[in-house]
């Protein structure tokens, strides 16, 4: 089980994505990568501090600036957001949110099945797996 996260800004979370993607950064490259309009460098700094005290960014000394690094995992993250999302939306259902992610996006029963089958965790024994699906099916 992770540890709930601090909520994290639109912009924070932009910062966490650029640093999960590139590993450790300087600011003014991680202002670099941003979408224009580009912010101020100082916006930027700002931003990367918060995170800090959110305790999603460490940072190593180098001459005499600071390069930044991510804290948190990009998967712990996502998970946390995920369910986050899955409480507030669908109340915990994950068929709810499977189900209607499927009808928003008018999937077909091949690709309902091909989201199945990608969702599986692999086996090593396919013969067993096809025994398991069997003795499911009886139940």
């Amino acid at each position: 089980m992770q540890p709930p996260f601090p909520e994290l800004t639109r912009a924070e979370e932009q910062v966490m994505q650029l640093l999960w993607q590139r590993g450790p950064s300087y600011v003014k490259d991680l202002r670099e990568a941003l979408p224009a309009p580009l912010p101020a460098l100082t916006t930027v700094s700002t931003i990367v501090r918060i995170l800090e005290q959110k305790g999603f960014v460490g940072y190593e000394p180098v001459g005499r600036g600071y390069r930044y690094h991510a804290l948190v995992a990009q998967d712990d993250y996502r998970r946390f957001s995920l369910r986050k999302l899955l409480r507030g939306y669908f109340g915990g259902s994950f068929s709810q949110l499977v189900s209607f992610f499927a009808q928003d996006e008018n999937l077909d029963a091949t690709q309902l099945d091909a989201l199945l089958r990608q969702a599986q965790p692999p086996t090593a024994d396919p013969a067993a797996s096809a025994d398991q699906a069997d003795n499911n099916d009886n139940c």
